[in-house]
């Protein structure tokens, strides 16, 4: 029996992951948008889409969260995209009106549900999202780690000529110019990256790395990254649908580990059928340390902004 999974916008990032989801075909998938037609108009095309991928998974527009009653995981997008010139914090009051009535709604249809949060600020809405809930903080994660280790990895590979699949990384910390990459812990086919390219490379990969979402935004002019949102989004339905306990860089709601209390942050974490099963803690350098600790101060700070408490 195949699982569901609910997409909340239907935008290029939500209908980009419905797809990715669709295409495995191990859930059917509801996309939810307050714009009539289009997310019916999307799931229509999606669906078209199967005889020729071979998937099965059936796929429903709707403009209510009446079809998303009882979805195993539900991916929140929604709210308005990051313009040129515009930072992340600029998002945050905007963005906290629309994700608190979707997670109102999620709740009300799904409250066995799982929640990832995709919706910039990112952290912050993954807080906002724990808040209004009230779920236990294993069932409501952030995307932000896959996405900026995957930029990451691929500045790497693409720096070194070798396949992106040899590269392993990761970067902690928040989703924005406070996240921690860690250099010693990338390798391309085992081997440390600092054994194959010099401080001053690496250093130039880590800057263009936490820039990776502005260039994008600078590029396009009118919109922002989605492909590789959407795709690091439906990495983690795939790791809670198909329980394949995968180590991944997640924003988690923190309770001492790594010597923070009471905010979202990005670490390794666990995940598998009951969302995230376990926060891996790894030694970390003073340095690093002192950069994740700066990443959980900036999230306090829009959580602040927000008149949110501990969740």
């Amino acid at each position: 029996m195949r699982k569901k999974v609910s997409v909340i916008g239907a935008g290029n990032v939500g209908a980009t992951c419905a797809q990715r989801i669709g295409e495995k075909g191990y859930a059917d998938v509801v996309l939810v948008d307050i714009v009539e037609g289009m997310p019916q108009g999307k799931a229509l095309d999606l669906q078209q889409c199967g005889p020729i991928l071979g998937s099965d998974a059936r796929f429903v527009g709707a403009n209510s969260y009446q079809e998303t009653a009882n979805s195993d995981v539900v991916v929140i997008t929604s709210g308005v995209a990051r313009k040129p010139g515009m930072s992340r914090d600029d998002l945050l009051l905007t963005n906290k009106k629309i994700v608190q009535q979707v997670t109102e709604s999620v709740v009300q249809a799904s409250p066995n549900c799982i929640i990832i949060v995709v919706s910039n600020p990112l952290d912050a809405m993954a807080q906002l999202a724990l808040h209004v809930s009230k779920f236990p903080r294993h069932r409501v994660l952030g995307m932000s780690g896959i996405l900026d280790t995957a930029r990451y990895r691929a500045f790497l590979a693409l720096e070194l000529n070798v396949s992106m699949q040899d590269v392993t990384a990761f970067v902690l910390g928040g989703h924005g110019d406070t996240m921690v990459p860690l250099p010693r812990l990338s390798t391309a086919g085992g081997i440390p990256v600092t054994e194959l390219l010099p401080k001053d490379t690496i250093d130039k990969i880590v800057n263009r790395t936490i820039k990776g979402g502005g260039e994008i935004v600078a590029l396009l002019k009118t919109g922002s990254a989605y492909y590789a949102p959407a795709t690091a989004a439906a990495e983690m339905v795939d790791a809670i649908v198909l329980d394949k306990k995968r180590i991944l860089p997640c924003a988690a709601y923190l309770d001492g580990e790594y010597g923070i209390k009471g905010v979202f942050v990005g670490v390794p974490v666990k995940l598998g059928a009951k969302g995230m099963e376990q926060i891996i803690q790894i030694k970390l350098t003073p340095e690093e340390q002192a950069g994740l600790e700066k990443s959980a101060a900036a999230v306090r700070e829009l959580i602040g902004v927000m008149n949110l408490g501990n969740a």
